[in-house]
């Protein structure tokens, strides 16, 4: 069977590669810095531009706009919530295929849900299912089903939760949430997505050649649900260094130039006459953020939390670390979530800021200290040392102290680190993603805020099922004005703007909703 199913899908791309010389024209080069290791998107939760060219999901997000999205039918053409908020009914499209020819059913989706659960899987990103009924049962090995994964009939599946949870429908068009056909995936066992022959989806691209490090390919599916893609083929490079990527873009090698893989060469492309007019910019649905430990002194008061917050020039740190292309956020939610308004400004004020030392039993000012990891990205490091300078005029002594990566997750999780930054982009689009990642009760702790505010960990749980989405979004300002300006529980930064500069050839460009560098190119095209 496993080999048969192999035939059967390189017959199918062989096909495809053996297209006219003006088709086969219509090629669009793309790079990243690192290869993604697999198609296979259970097992990643890093690396989406394989799964969502390769793959298509019940629902999908649909950019509408700079840093907006809509819910939009997917393999799913319609569904129903009922009115308890417990179970969702998928209704399927019918005669969508599978890349290797076969048809996708109810079964392929319960399948796919159930092999992300089965603790042999070992898959990632398995609490996009959490809420479903019998999920953590299957996932602990102390059921062979989950209770609530039913196919109702070759084309309905249903999903039943255990509790009520606004998110789910955002969940279902994330990545993780990609459908696999039973019999390909069982068949191709542990070595799913690794190879061309090795998978299969119903997306638009079908995967040609994969180079390990080096390259891969994408060729069009010429019998995709929605019509065949503009573009025929998609040459993705690993690139790693930002210089030869720039040198390669510059020379036509390259058609989409990412300004995340190289921010080195922003105020380089913004400055050039040739470049500038094919800049294309959007939001980046995230932000960077100061945590805050207010189990550990001096931030155990809140007095001193909330001179932190005024001892830092954030648009000092977007100017000098960034160039300036974002926005300062001032709440829990950054601008494009659902839900978003701008939140009540942060004061940069360091005279107030050494008031309240004062107040708080420091008049001549308070140690702390700022971690960060040797390995990752300067840009941290940098940024520690710039609030190292900007803090001491408030009265804050700020030692840096850099640790491996694993002394740091082992010190956060034991509630030992007192500051760091970071930064976090939206999975999903919904305010849930922000708020119960950090300040639910479990993702205070976890990531050791220890903002131990019983009327958030309250709201927060009620937001998750919600019915009315006006009181909802109304809730959710609520408690993060209540998180930021009450609790002073963490630095909001900014979000960043996500760059890329695009051929005069490129089409149809549009920077997704989220500012993921990884997006679907089923609308993309080139004009020679």
């Amino acid at each position: 069977m496993k080999n048969k199913v192999r035939l059967l899908l390189a017959s199918g791309i062989a096909s495809l590669a053996l297209m006219s010389p003006a088709i086969a024209d219509q090629m669009l080069r793309i790079s990243y810095t690192d290869d993604p290791k697999s198609a296979d998107v259970q097992m990643t939760t890093d690396y989406y531009t394989l799964p969502l060219n390769v793959y298509d999901r019940l629902i999908e997000a649909e950019t509408t706009g700079p840093g907006t999205s809509a819910l939009v039918p997917g393999l799913a053409e319609s569904w129903e919530v009922s009115d308890d908020g417990l179970v969702y009914t998928f209704h399927l499209r019918q005669g969508v295929k599978f890349h290797d020819g076969a048809e996708l059913t109810a079964d392929d989706v319960v399948y796919t849900f159930d092999r992300m659960l089965n603790p042999e899987t070992r898959a990632l990103g398995t609490d996009i299912l959490n809420f479903v009924a019998g999920a953590q049962d299957r996932l602990d090995g102390k059921a062979d089903t989950v209770t609530g994964l039913n196919a109702i009939d070759k084309y309905t599946v249903q999903l039943t939760l255990s509790q009520p949870y606004a998110a789910f429908l955002a969940l279902m068009a994330s990545p993780q949430a990609s459908i696999y056909n039973r019999a390909f995936t069982e068949a191709a066992g542990d070595q799913f997505g690794l190879t061309p022959e090795t998978t299969n989806g119903t997306g638009p691209f079908i995967l040609q050649s994969y180079e390990l490090n080096d390259s891969q390919m994408l060729v069009a599916n010429k019998d995709y649900f929605r019509g065949a893609p503009k573009l025929d083929r998609i040459l993705i490079r690993v690139i790693s260094d930002s210089e030869t990527l720039r040198l390669l873009f510059e020379t036509d090698e390259i058609d989409v130039f990412d300004m995340d893989y190289a921010s080195s060469q922003t105020p380089y492309f913004y400055a050039s006459d040739t470049w500038k007019d094919q800049i294309r910019s959007g939001p980046r649905v995230g932000m960077y953020y100061y945590h805050i430990n207010q189990a550990i002194k001096p931030f155990d008061d809140v007095r001193v939390r909330k001179a932190f917050q005024m001892a830092i020039n954030r648009e000092q740190i977007l100017e000098k670390n960034f160039y300036g292309k974002g926005q300062l956020e001032n709440g829990v939610m950054p601008r494009g979530l659902s839900c978003y308004e701008p939140a009540t400004p942060i004061e940069y004020n360091p005279a107030k800021a050494k008031e309240l030392l004062a107040e708080a039993g420091y008049p001549d000012g308070v140690e702390i200290t700022l971690a960060q990891v040797s390995s990752w990205s300067s840009k941290w490091s940098d940024m520690n040392q710039i609030i190292q300078a900007q803090a001491a005029e408030a009265g804050f002594t700020v030692k840096i102290k850099t640790m491996d990566e694993a002394a740091y997750f082992a010190q956060r999780k034991a509630g030992a680190i007192d500051a760091y930054t970071q930064s976090w982009s939206a999975d999903f689009n919904d305010p849930d993603n922000f708020f119960y990642t950090f300040f639910s009760e479990p993702g205070t702790k976890v990531r050791a805020f220890n903002n131990m505010d019983q009327e958030v960990f309250d709201g927060i749980e009620k937001a998750r099922s919600m019915t009315d989405p006006e009181a909802r979004c109304a809730l959710y300002r609520e408690l993060g004005e209540r998180i930021v300006q009450t609790d002073a529980a963490w630095v909001p930064l900014f979000s960043l703007d996500h760059s890329y500069v695009v051929q005069p050839r490129v089409k149809n460009f549009v920077v997704p909703w989220n500012g993921w560098s990884d997006m679907n190119y089923y609308k993309m095209e080139i004009a020679e």
